[in-house]
Formats: structure tokens, sequence, C-alpha cells
């Protein structure tokens, strides 16, 4: 008699293979996908206000407006010309925001169509074969 420390090491002892699976994607839940591109372009619409800030903060603090001043003015002619007169903090966040909020709109907008466009392909094309193993 064998005990069932021995039979364990026997059904473990036996190689086992890699088994693989392939599917077919033939569907895209419309709402699932317009949510999610909504999350993401919700989430790059929140980075580029972030990196506005950013970016102008740094060319602030490394004088970069003021050095462009001087050459403004050396071009010009005019010397009460400042740069930040027309690209303060307020106005480029203003324009950052609505840059973001017609990001999120049209990326919204273009993964519904993106959806709707694979549904009406799958049609012709059978679909996306995906291939799945477990190692």
């Amino acid at each position: 008699m064998s005990s069932v420390a021995e039979k364990l090491q026997r059904k473990t002892a036996r190689p086992s293979g890699t088994k693989q699976v392939r599917l077919k994607l033939v569907y895209i839940d419309f709402w699932s996908v317009v949510k999610l591109s909504f999350l993401i372009a919700v989430a790059l619409g929140i980075v580029t206000v972030v990196a506005t800030f950013l970016i102008w903060l740094i060319l602030n603090q490394t004088g970069i407006f003021n050095d462009l001043d001087q050459v403004l003015r050396d071009i010009l002619g005019d010397q009460n010309f400042t740069i930040q007169d027309s690209f303060n903090v307020g106005q480029v966040m203003l324009f950052s925001i609505v840059v973001a909020v017609l990001n999120v709109v049209v990326g919204t907008v273009l993964g519904a169509v993106v959806a709707v466009l694979y549904n009406l392909s799958v049609r012709v094309t059978g679909g996306l074969l995906v291939g799945f193993t477990n190692n």
C-alpha cells in the first residue's frame, strides 16, 4: 500500500502540457467603450492641465519669459512690451482647461465611433482572433 504523499507525488510527476485557447472577438459593448474612453480622456485632460501648469511654472522660474521679452523689445522697439501681459498663468490655464474639455468630448465620441465601426466591420471580417495560453 502506498501513502497519500506518494500518490500525490506521482500525480505531479506527469508532464503537464500547455493549453491553448483561441477566441474570436465578435462584439464590443458600445456603452462600455464609451465609459472607458471617457475615463481615459478625463485622465489625459487632467494630465494636460497639470503638464501645462508645470511647463509654465518652469519657464517662469528659469527666466525664459524675461529673455524673450528682451529679444522682442529689441526686434519691435517697444519698451513697454512684456510677454507675460499676453501669457499670464490665468490665461494659459484657461486655454489649457478649454483644450482638455474639448479633448474629453472628442475622445469620448471617437471611442464610440470606433466601437460602432468595429461592430459593423465584424460582419465582413469575422472578428479579431485572440489566442491565450496558460504557462
